[in-house]
């Protein structure tokens, strides 16, 4: 045990989670998990994390509790569901949530867990997927109070690349919503691209070198890409993830009157992608619908 570090209480323990508490271990913490999948916990126990019999027991036990579970009602049930972190919760502990959730779900269920408990809640949505999550390169935006961040800040800077305070509760979901917009939009784009490169003849695989020095550069022309090039689909975040985050993007811009043509169009790609089957491929099989030998 490390005295001088939070012990870490860490519920979700799918890609994400896996590759957060490895990392979370490796740094000397103290993690106890907790999942629905027994198997889960088994798997994380391998790296070192301690079991825990249900999100209450975890919380008596943890410093800080850190979520990463698939959907807003997925965080409210081990948050407030029976033998949930609500039960066990105090003052002297802390709720961060990597979840990416609805923004006005996580300001009501920040109010209420400081209500029932006097926990404060950070809502800590990332960015990187479970590479960036297993070498502490993450990018993390940050909605919650100032005494509530800096609470979180120092485990938050073993986690990330960028730690970004962006206000109030609910800060960090509304700039995921955004990050989304970015990512998810540029996932069709570059399947669009690279079809067009494949049926134009020439060498697909050259374009991150011929075009990365240019305004077409980007992250993901240089990870991204070559993973579309070699049909890698094996799963490092899921398609119906995305089209869920993209259905949070509508409900969120058609609340704030904002129009998202792009991310509309993206929406309905990934829902053509989930009919047809393959939500739990990688995101980048959305190149499947541009392949006319439908070889993802």
């Amino acid at each position: 045990m490390n005295k001088s570090k939070p012990s870490i209480g860490f519920i979700g323990l799918g890609l994400m989670g896996q590759a957060f508490t490895r990392h979370l271990c490796g740094l000397g913490y103290t993690v106890t998990g907790y999942d629905l999948v027994a198997e889960k916990i088994t798997a994380a126990a391998a790296h070192g994390v301690l079991p825990a019999s249900s999100p209450a027991d975890l919380t008596a036990r943890a410093d800080m509790v850190l979520l990463c579970v698939t959907s807003t009602d997925a965080v409210h049930q081990v948050v407030f569901g029976p033998n949930g972190v609500a039960e066990a919760g105090s003052a002297d502990k802390l709720l961060v949530d990597h979840s990416t959730t609805v923004v006005q779900a996580t300001r009501d269920m920040a109010a209420a867990l400081s209500r029932q408990a006097g926990m404060g809640w950070v809502d800590a949505p990332v960015s990187g997927g479970p590479p960036a999550a297993g070498a502490g390169s993450l990018a993390i935006m940050a909605g919650g109070s100032a005494a509530d961040i800096a609470r979180a800040a120092p485990v938050m800077a073993d986690l990330a690349a960028q730690f970004t305070h962006m206000g109030p509760s609910g800060a960090g979901q509304v700039t995921k919503m955004i990050n989304q917009v970015l990512v998810l939009n540029n996932y069709a784009v570059l399947a669009e691209a690279l079809a067009l490169a494949e049926a134009g003849g020439i060498d697909a695989a050259l374009i991150p070198q011929a075009l990365g020095a240019g305004h077409a550069g980007s992250n993901m022309l240089q990870s991204i890409y070559p993973r579309m090039l070699a049909r890698t689909v094996e799963p490092v975040g899921y398609a119906r993830q995305i089209l869920k985050d993209l259905d949070m993007v509508h409900d969120l811009a058609k609340g704030l009157n904002v129009p998202t043509p792009m991310s509309s169009q993206t929406a309905n790609l990934y829902r053509i992608l989930n009919s047809k089957g393959h939500g739990e491929k990688d995101g980048i099989a959305v190149l499947k619908l541009y392949d006319g030998n439908d070889s993802v």
